[in-house]
């Protein structure tokens, strides 16, 4: 689960708050003030005018308010599904059902989002598009400096810190036996950090270009629609690119062995932490849903 990388086009891929509040303590807390984040998250990119901000606050509160009614109950479901399957001895065939369904409820944002993103994409001004390209410009040096330095040794261990900052929110401290065998378990994944790398330039470029045409062509709502609407298709059918696919498939197959070997050689008391944990978020998103008439 790699939420902080900009693997969509974020002004509609909602799980990305959706992730950052699970880091909270409460994720209601989070998920509550998540229309407020992601105005500022797009602004810090698009820095958008008085006229512009009123529209952009509004339909993301439309989004949210659609996520809020529609979708939580969903959510509660596949984390309760994961909660049963941490009891017993899940298996890559179901770790791997249900980041297929994780993608699903993605996808299903992205398209809903699809109208209000288009508004926003029809907005936006040379300006802004410039900016949103030195964002990005800055956003990938910092990844540069972070990923792409180093030798494979030191890109190996800041990928398994990155991995344990989640493996411990979830079920709490592991020993120093349980990390080296978890260790062994990142460093057995496939690591290309330059493929990722790679994909992160295509994504931006392409969606520079959207925004660029859109704006050029002084496209109206449909056809702008129909832009961001391909914009989204190709950002999820890369991972069924035939020349992208085994090195994807392989990566999520690595991912999902280090969480099965977590949830092996996870204590009792750590498994409790988990499933305590699991429960809270299960039963803040019957909480959000309930509020909205479900």
């Amino acid at each position: 689960m790699h939420s902080t990388t900009i693997r969509r086009f974020r002004a509609f891929c909602l799980i990305a708050v959706v992730m950052l509040a699970a880091g909270c303590s409460s994720f209601r807390l989070g998920y509550n003030n998540g229309d407020t984040l992601m105005y500022w998250w797009l602004n810090s990119y698009l820095d958008f005018d008085s006229d512009q901000s009123g529209t952009v606050k509004k339909d993301i509160a439309k989004i949210f308010q659609w996520h809020r009614k529609s979708e939580l109950d969903d959510y509660g479901r596949l984390l309760a599904k994961a909660k049963g399957q941490l009891a017993g001895n899940p298996t890559q065939a179901d770790l791997l059902t249900n980041y297929r369904e994780a993608m699903v409820l993605s996808m299903r944002v992205a398209n809903y989002a699809i109208p209000e993103l288009s508004r926003m994409a029809r907005s936006a001004k040379p300006s802004q598009i410039a900016n949103m390209e030195q964002k990005f410009a800055s956003t990938n040096e910092t990844y540069r400096k972070k990923f792409l330095k180093g030798d494979a040794e030191k890109r190996q261990k800041v990928r398994y810190k990155k991995s344990m900052t989640q493996l411990e929110l979830w079920f709490g401290n592991f020993s120093n036996e349980q990390e080296a065998a978890l260790r062994k378990a990142s460093d057995a994944r496939p690591l290309n950090n330059e493929f990722w790398y790679e994909e992160r330039l295509l994504r931006q470029k392409n969606i520079l270009a959207a925004l660029r045409k859109i704006q050029s062509e002084k496209l109206g709502q449909e056809a702008t629609q129909t832009v961001i609407q391909n914009l989204i298709k190709d950002m999820f059918a890369r991972f069924e690119a035939p020349d992208r696919k085994p090195f994807f498939d392989a990566s999520i197959a690595g991912t999902n062995e280090m969480v099965l070997t977590a949830i092996r050689i996870a204590t009792p008391e750590q498994k409790a932490h988990a499933q305590k944990r699991m429960q809270g978020w299960i039963d803040d998103f019957n909480e959000l849903a309930a509020k909205n008439g479900k």
